[in-house]
This record gives structure tokens, sequence and C-alpha cells, in this order.
């Protein structure tokens, strides 16, 4: 099991050099999928990879609460070390070091109230990210400048962001794969994943920037990333 995990870190350590590579300081990257694809578990194995590497990762959610969210983590992280939290106990209290959760209703979040919460972090030096996770923004209903606003604050504060985008299964998408709701906002974004299901099947495909290194997929038990 523990070569298995080690396979997948080193899965994930080429995935993420790739999008770090893709994305500038200031700069989004999404993941669309249907609901209960993996756009929560990837972008979570994408953390952990920052967090492995000594950065600072801020999980937004605007779905789950923060237990279940944490549930998450625990859970991917497991998978991805090939060991119960109880033996890697070390390894694990790096990773709350270096994440922090933040939870907003969908229908009340705005840019100013996110700016207000992160600069209380930044300026009591509690934490100050260098990513944030956006999951569970309703982009059918968030306007350009709300996009634009969060923009400005990744540079701001040069850092990175990555959204999950729900594509809803009775919409037909757009000719070039986006959701009907995420196609006039897509030149906002440098990169763009697709995790798409066939039967037992998840892939990942590129939509907008460069492909992954090779053809990807997600076990369809724990998620994590494989070739």
């Amino acid at each position: 099991m523990e070569d298995t995990a080690t396979a997948g870190q080193k899965i994930l350590d080429n995935v993420a050099t790739q999008w770090d590579r893709e994305i500038p300081r200031g700069g989004f990257g999404a993941v669309i999928a249907h609901a209960g694809v993996g756009k929560t578990a990837l972008l979570v194995q994408l953390a952990l990879t920052e967090i492995v590497n000594g950065r600072h990762v801020l999980h937004i959610s605007m779905d789950d609460p923060l237990k279940k969210v944490d549930l998450w983590y625990r859970e991917v992280f497991q998978h991805l070390v090939g060991q119960e939290l109880s033996q890697a106990t070390a390894r694990w209290g790096k990773v709350l070091l270096h994440r922090f959760i933040m939870i907003f209703q969908a229908d009340r979040f705005t840019v100013p109230r996110l700016e207000e919460r992160l600069a209380e972090l930044i300026e009591q030096k509690i934490f100050s990210p260098e990513l944030i996770i956006v999951d569970g923004l309703h982009f059918e209903k968030s306007t350009r400048d709300m996009l634009l606003e969060l923009q400005s604050l990744a540079k701001r504060h040069s850092l990175k962001i990555w959204f999950t985008v729900h594509a809803h299964r009775h919409e037909e998408p757009m000719p070039d794969g986006m959701p009907p709701g995420f196609g006039s906002l897509v030149d906002l974004f440098s990169l763009v994943w697709q995790i798409k299901q066939e039967g037992a099947t998840i892939s990942l495909n590129s939509l907008v920037g460069a492909s992954p290194t090779g053809k990807l997929f997600l076990d369809p038990v724990t998620m994590l990333l494989r070739d």
C-alpha cells in the first residue's frame, strides 16, 4: 500500500509542478465535473501537495460544513501516505499548521467579506495563504465583476486560486465542453481541467491550458490520481 501511495504522490508532484507553471500569481485555475465525480477530492490532493512543500492553503467551502471539509483532508491524506492518522501524527500535524478552512454560504459570499476575514488572519499573523481553493461557488449566479474582484485580491496578495465548477447533468455543454454558466467567464482562467466519468473510468482532461502530463485518471474508490 505504501508503494501505491508513493506512486500517487509522484503523479501529484508532477501535476502540481505543471499547474504551478501554468497559473501565474494572481491567476485562476478550475476543475469542472458533475456532482460526486471528484472535484473536491482532486483539489484536496493538490492542496496537500502544496502543504507538503511548506506552502499555506486556504480552503473556502460554500457547500460543506467544516467537519466534512476536514474529513475530506483526513481521508485523502490517509490514502496518500498509506497510513492511518494514528500512525502519521507528525505528518498530519504539519497539514494542520499549513491549512485553514473558511465556510461561507454561497448566496452570502462577497469578495469584500473574504478580504476582511483574510486581512484579519494576516494582520494577526495567524495565517497568510499562498493558495486559495474556492469550492462550491455558483458560477451561474456569479458575475464577471465578482471574479475580477477576486483576481485583484489574488494579485494583491500574490497568490493563486483554484475553483470547483459544477456541471449540471441536465444541461448540454457548450461546443468547447464548458458548462453554459461558465463559458462566458472562462477567459479569466489560465487553466481549466475537466473530470469526466464514463462507466467505471474517471479521466482528467484539459479544456484550457496544457494537458496534465500523460493520461491521468481518478481511482473510483480512493479518488486519488493515477496513470
